[in-house]
């Protein structure tokens, strides 16, 4: 049987586990303006340099991941990757460090914070290198601020829609906020109103759970806000 035959692919690619520091610990990185920043007070597991674990911090946040993969070789990672730049002790506690993390712009969504906090404060607060881990800072560059587009439309308009002016629009949340049959959330909501609210809203928790399903409760709550109008103009 002839020998197997190495291919370029393999020559080039080699799997298996690398330090985190090797491509994400990068101290001689000077800063943009435009990438976001984060500052994360960092205490390693017994064993971990900084070093390390702020690298590992730069790179399940961004571009990395446990093991080299070949797809790494599909894209720039130097391009993309989140970079550890500086890591300076906590006074008074040799175990914690703040690490410093600079991202650039093209990892997170146009316009999107929730984007932007899973990527920067996703899985990384379960990682194995990690005792504890919390954000401290953020520094979110003009350049990413200026593509949140913001409402729709001001306070005249709103005031436009509900013809109230002079005074300030006053609302409340329902409570208890979960329990309630639609019914009786409908029946509130018309207390509400009738007794001079401008809105009500419900609770974050309010979804459309077997004691409320989200169709009845907007039929109650409609039926609540003809009746209170009707009755009060």
């Amino acid at each position: 049987m002839s020998p197997q035959t190495e291919t370029k692919a393999s020559v080039g690619f080699k799997a298996g586990v690398k330090d985190y520091k090797l491509n994400y610990y990068t101290p001689e990185y000077e800063t943009k303006d435009t990438d976001i920043l984060a500052a994360f007070r960092v205490t390693p597991q017994p064993g971990v340099p900084p070093e390390e674990a702020g690298a590992a911090v730069a790179a399940e946040s961004s571009t990395g991941t446990w093991t080299t993969v070949w797809t790494d070789g599909l894209t720039s990672l130097d391009r993309y990757k989140g970079r550890c730049y500086h890591i300076e002790p906590v006074p008074g506690d040799e175990e914690q460090y703040i690490c410093y993390v600079a991202y650039p712009l093209d990892l997170f969504e146009e316009g999107s914070v929730t984007n932007m906090f899973t990527s920067i404060v996703g899985n990384v607060f379960g990682f194995k290198a990690l005792r504890a881990l919390r954000l401290e800072d953020l520094r979110i560059p003009t350049a990413y601020s200026k593509t949140f587009q913001g409402p729709p439309h001001g306070i005249q308009v709103e005031r436009d829609k509900l013809n109230k002016y002079g005074r300030p629009l006053l609302g409340c949340t329902i409570k208890p906020k979960l329990g309630l049959s639609a019914k009786n959330y409908g029946r509130a909501c018309y207390e509400c109103l009738r007794g001079g609210l401008d809105f009500t809203k419900d609770d974050e928790n309010v979804n459309s759970q077997p004691f409320m399903r989200w169709r009845d409760r907007f039929v109650f709550c409609a039926e609540a806000i003809y009746k209170s109008q009707a009755e009060t103009g």
